[in-house]
């Protein structure tokens, strides 16, 4: 399975950014759910919004309300759209999809490398 995410970039404070991420090559059927988390410089990777295959969508509560994530099952995908973001945002975001098929040729988790978010004053 490969994670590729792409979106990311410079936005003014206030304004929004799309980020995508698309899992590939899961052969064995895999994936679960997806997410995204984020790491600013220094910190510690946190969770930004997760969604299960079912739909059940999770927030940090740093980005609640401003955030929405949503998949596409079918194509594996996942976009996080971003309003409203602030300097804090700031921070290279990592795309996850993890399986409750650990074994079966599955591992537990697959993420990406991650994309740059920078927010300008």
């Amino acid at each position: 399975v490969q994670v590729v995410e792409s979106g990311g970039g410079l936005v003014q404070a206030g304004g929004s950014l799309r980020l995508s991420c698309t899992a590939s090559g899961d052969t064995n059927n895999c994936i679960s759910g997806m997410g995204w988390y984020r790491q600013a410089s220094g910190d510690e990777r946190e969770l930004v919004a997760i969604i299960t295959s079912s739909g059940t969508r999770l927030y940090g509560d740093s980005v609640k309300g401003r955030f929405t994530i949503e998949k596409d099952n079918a194509k594996n995908t996942v976009h996080l759209q971003m309003n409203g973001l602030k300097r804090e945002d700031a921070a290279v975001y990592y795309c996850n999809a993890d399986s409750l098929k650990v074994g079966d040729g599955c591992q537990s988790h697959y993420w990406g490398q991650g994309t740059q978010v920078l927010v300008s004053p």
